[in-house]
């Protein structure tokens, strides 16, 4: 790691920077909790990171999956600069303007089978809203307008606005927001190493339940009301929870069957994450809706796109007075600013072959996470693709005892990496790592040494 950076000064009077952040309001942490060890971030550059007091930081989270080209990115920050010159707002109500045309044609080059019509937005939860509009809007106008019903999972994420949020299957944000809007229903992930069916996967031989009970599902609603299934390809909230392989492709077949949408919210799996531009492509499946963010703004400005197959785009073409065109629009959606850092970004991918190093450092990434689960004998299983992975904690592997609730197992090892100079992904179970896309192999091995620590530690004090 480079040198630490000298503390940076935020405020010029004696009051403390963490007094002066106390009066935000934080959605992500509970504010109270929080405040006992306030983290504030000052600067950051390539994949390290640099709080108030100098601290440094490797980077081994992407922020939350977002800076895909590394912090301080030169050729984005120069596109976003040069952008300014010429136009930063153009009025939305009535047309667009260059950048998003050259930006909406790259990603139709980029996106899979016929995936060609763009739809842009601000962030992950507008795009995942805008997808169940389009869905459901697509029915009503080839005639089939009883068609509503979002089919997802549980311990998935969509985002915060109410219809993205009823789809999602996460108690702990869903029920302080609840009653929800109506039209969404959940069934169980495809978690093989817990299989919620009490089956075993062995090649398949299980069955796939966790797919099939999709279709059963479908069934018992009635097909002609069922609108579309939204999934995360790898589910992150979950564990990261990457599927068997059959899965997805049975899921394309149901769709096909009941005249379903498929939409792959791919917020996080998107921009090259999981070694190849979408995760569609990692497995094999084109969705007809795919919805993509984080990466693809690289942390700069907030973007995220909606990508439709043309059969789907097709249905919204027509005369004014029987088509009415997709119903969905915002403010700052085809930001030429934003678009110009979202080219910048993808062009950096593409001519860097990111892609190809996320395929790389993640197969580092996973030799070093087998290594700590050979060694400590608290992994009980390894589990995503690319550079989005992640580890589960066991007491006994063979057995796949988790640790007691009360002993927070993952979170005091992501807390004590924390302090170790490692910023990931940590809940009571399991560790996350989703390092930038620019990761070196240096990098990833430090990334592993630190968690390494921060392992041995908690386990010396819980054993």
């Amino acid at each position: 790691m480079a040198a630490s950076s000298p503390a940076i000064p935020l405020i010029s009077d004696a009051q403390s920077a963490e007094e002066r952040f106390l009066r935000q309001i934080f959605v992500r942490d509970q504010m109270a909790e929080w405040s006992k060890s306030p983290l504030i971030m000052a600067k950051a550059d390539g994949v390290l990171y640099w709080d108030i007091h100098g601290k440094q930081y490797l980077d081994a989270l992407s922020g939350i999956y977002v800076v895909s080209v590394g912090h301080n990115n030169r050729r984005v920050i120069d596109a976003m600069r040069q952008q300014l010159d010429v136009l930063h707002f153009s009025p939305p109500m009535h047309g667009t303007n260059p950048v998003a045309v050259r930006l909406a044609n790259l990603l139709a080059d980029v996106s899979p089978g016929d995936l060609n019509t763009v739809k842009f937005e601000c962030g992950g939860a507008e795009v995942t809203e805008a997808a169940i509009k389009i869905a459901r809007q697509y029915h009503k106008l080839t005639g089939h307008p009883g068609k509503y019903k979002i089919l997802s999972r549980y311990q998935s994420w969509h985002g915060s606005t109410m219809g993205s949020l009823a789809a999602s299957g996460l108690k702990s944000r869903k029920t302080v927001n609840e009653p929800l809007p109506a039209g969404f229903l959940h069934v169980f992930p495809p978690t093989c190493y817990r299989c919620p069916y009490g089956k075993a996967y062995d090649g398949g031989k299980c069955g796939i339940t966790c797919a099939n009970i999709m279709e059963q599902v479908i069934d018992m609603e009635d097909p002609e009301t069922v609108a579309a299934i939204m999934v995360e390809p790898i589910g992150h909230t979950g564990g990261v929870i990457d599927p068997p392989d059959q899965y997805l492709p049975l899921l394309r077949e149901y769709c096909d069957r009941h005249n379903v949408l498929l939409i792959f919210d791919e917020v996080i799996t998107g921009a090259g994450r999981t070694g190849r531009m979408f995760a569609a492509e990692t497995f094999g499946v084109t969705p007809d809706v795919i919805c993509t963010g984080k990466g693809l703004s690289g942390g700069f400005v907030p973007i995220s796109a909606m990508i439709v197959r043309k059969p789907i785009a097709d249905t919204f073409w027509g005369p004014i007075e029987t088509n009415p065109g997709f119903v969905e629009g915002h403010t700052n959606e085809g930001h030429p600013v934003a678009c110009a850092a979202a080219i910048a970004v993808l062009q950096e991918i593409l001519e860097r072959d990111l892609c190809a190093n996320a395929r790389t450092q993640g197969a580092r990434l996973r030799a070093g996470f087998e290594r700590l689960a050979a060694k400590y004998r608290v992994i009980g299983d390894i589990r995503g693709k690319g550079l989005l992975q992640a580890v589960e904690f066991v007491t006994d592997p063979e057995k796949k005892t988790p640790f007691p609730k009360e002993v927070g197992f993952g979170v005091r090892v992501g807390k004590r990496a924390l302090e170790k100079g490692l910023l990931c992904r940590f809940d009571p179970n399991w560790i996350a790592f989703g390092p930038p896309l620019v990761s070196t192999s240096e990098e990833i091995e430090e990334m592993v040494a630190l968690l390494e620590g921060a392992m041995g530690d908690v386990l010396n004090e819980v054993r």
